[in-house]
């Protein structure tokens, strides 16, 4: 499908198979045979899991091994350590990500913290990285969720340390995209025009070229894959619902106009079983077509843009995938 970048959790890795497993087969690349660009989340976005977060303080956090159940404690210091030993070419900064019904005063204290961790962990990967010859990217995270004085002082706090590039977190947790959009254009004015913009958690495809058309270059998220699997594709026209019955007896692909693996070769009706067997081959196929329409619509973004006309084909997507 043409992707050139893939992104890891480091924490998880960390725990299984272990830091020096894939250190020692000559990091994360080599390990999973991609020659592409590999980026490195931190595992801050587990502080969302109740399941393995636990606390934090000013030190770290302290997450329970979802794998064997004993009590680990990272501190920024240590996530640097583990996103070295896995040698991702891009790592990102331990930071606390406020949900969205959190209280202002609760967001505060995570900009405190995110603020405070950033601090430590472009320390520690300058220490880690000096005097070699390839130099591990990091990026700081800005979080602050909806608050317009909290996302300005976490922006201009990190900046002041210089990052190689900024991420915008927090998002896609039930704000609305308006709001996330203020966010990003008011981050965008905060951010130097020479480093790259990175808008996490954010995967809906008309949200995506919100992103880019306010200057974001870089998105990741879990919910292409998660909808994937739960029935929504995406389509050319808009999402397909491919667990209704009308679909049952359908030969036609996902989309007619998707020229990948899946819709060259699958009928709605084969994949539609596959999901309601909840079969592996049917998570796959599904997952596969919606990473495939996101790399693509991408690709056509970037050619409108040279072309200079990304808002004539923006509204002109919108229109249809909304429909």
């Amino acid at each position: 499908m043409n992707a050139k970048v893939c992104i890891s959790n480091a924490l998880i890795l960390s725990l299984r198979p272990g830091t020096k497993v894939i250190k020692k087969i000559g990091g994360i690349g080599k390990f999973m045979n991609w020659n592409g660009i590999n980026f490195t989340d931190s595992g801050g976005f587990q502080m969302y899991s109740n399941a393995i977060y636990l606390h934090s303080n000013d030190s770290g956090v302290q997450f329970k091994n979802p794998f064997s159940g004993e009590k680990i404690f990272i501190t920024p210091e240590k996530n640097m350590q583990i996103q070295a030993d896995i040698n991702s070419d891009v790592a990102m900064c331990l930071d606390t990500m406020p949900m969205f019904h959190h209280s202002k005063k609760d967001i505060e204290e995570a900009v405190r913290k995110t603020i405070l961790w950033a601090e430590k962990c472009k320390k520690e990967h300058d220490k880690l990285w000096k005097n070699k010859n390839k130099k591990q990217l990091l990026f700081g995270i800005i979080q602050g969720g909806i608050y317009k004085d909290l996302r300005e002082k976490c922006g201009n706090e990190l900046v002041k340390m210089d990052f190689d590039g900024y991420s915008i977190g927090g998002f896609g947790l039930g704000e609305t995209w308006e709001d996330e959009m203020k966010i990003v254009e008011l981050c965008k004015k905060i951010i130097p025009e020479n480093k790259p913009v990175y808008l996490m958690g954010i995967g809906n495809p008309v949200e995506i070229l919100e992103g880019v058309s306010r200057g974001v270059d870089i998105f990741d998220s879990r919910m292409p894959t998660m909808s994937a699997r739960r029935g929504t594709l995406f389509t050319s026209k808009g999402k397909l619902r491919i667990l209704n019955k009308k679909h049952k007896t359908s030969n036609k692909s996902i989309d007619e106009n998707c020229n990948c693996f899946v819709c060259k070769n699958y009928t709605r009706a084969y994949i539609r079983y596959q999901l309601m067997q909840q079969e592996g081959v049917g998570f796959r196929l599904a997952s596969y077509h919606n990473l495939y329409f996101l790399q693509h619509l991408l690709m056509k973004a970037r050619e409108e843009i040279k072309k200079g006309s990304f808002d004539k084909f923006f509204k002109s997507f919108k229109k249809k995938f909304k429909k």
